[in-house]
């Protein structure tokens, strides 16, 4: 059966989420990089934009941010949820989507997690289980 243009399946509209995320990504981050917003409790933070994940009908997207070190994360959290409406315009301004999309702040963890992994790693028992050669490998 053949499938009209308006016809997508459930990957075009992943990769279409993951591309307009990164778009978002790099675009906020550039606004953040330049300061343009007219903030100084924003604007004296260096702040990361990890990840833009995206709704899947695009109006909302959700940007994973820390400032730099992770140093002072609720008071830099805070003045972008208060900057919101400033950094949505200049976000769109810079694109050419239909909507301007919702912008929502939360703090990236990864950089947590990660640091509790590689202490995991570090404790000697799981590393002596880690070490230890397969038992099934043994029997065979």
């Amino acid at each position: 059966m053949a499938q009209n243009r308006n016809s997508q399946g459930q990957g075009s509209k992943a990769q279409r989420q993951l591309r307009v995320g990164e778009l978002i990504r790099r675009t906020l981050s550039d606004v953040l990089a330049r300061a343009d917003v007219h903030d100084p409790d924003l604007n004296r933070h260096s702040i990361t934009v990890a990840e833009v994940s995206m709704s899947t009908d695009l109006k909302v997207a959700t940007a994973f941010v820390l400032p730099l070190g992770g140093r002072d994360a609720p008071e830099a959290l805070l003045a972008l949820r208060r900057n919101t409406p400033e950094l949505r315009h200049l976000v769109a301004k810079a694109m050419t989507l239909k909507y301007a999309p919702e912008l929502r702040f939360q703090l990236d963890e990864t950089f947590d997690r990660m640091d509790d992994t590689r202490r995991l790693f570090e404790d000697e028992r799981v590393r002596r289980d880690v070490e230890a050669p397969d038992r099934e490998d043994d029997d065979a």
